[in-house]
């Protein structure tokens, strides 16, 4: 699903809203998730999962086609772990942890 599906689909469950609300509503709390990662903070949102920052770090990598020694820079890349509710709706009722 695409943030513009998405924006219909909330949209055909609430009549009572106009689309371009619902797609205001969607960009503020994607842009507040981004802002939050941008500034290290966690995002947990309950029994959905949680936004954080992973760093990697420098490290020399190779260049698949050449086998070439590439210097890789660090970088932060967003990661997101699912929470407990979902993995159990995921999974039909059953939680497997984190196997």
């Amino acid at each position: 699903m695409i943030k513009s599906e998405l924006v219909q689909h909330i949209a055909e469950q609430n009549p009572h809203l106009y689309q371009r609300d619902v797609e205001n509503i969607v960009n503020a709390i994607l842009d507040e998730v981004t802002e939050a990662l941008m500034r290290g903070d966690r995002v947990e949102l309950r029994g959905f999962g949680a936004f954080s920052v992973k760093n990697r770090p420098a490290r020399v990598g190779r260049n698949p086609r050449t086998g070439q020694k590439v210097e890789v820079d660090e970088k932060f890349v967003p990661f997101f772990k699912t929470g407990k509710e979902m993995r159990v709706r995921l999974n039909g009722g059953v939680d497997h942890g984190d196997e």
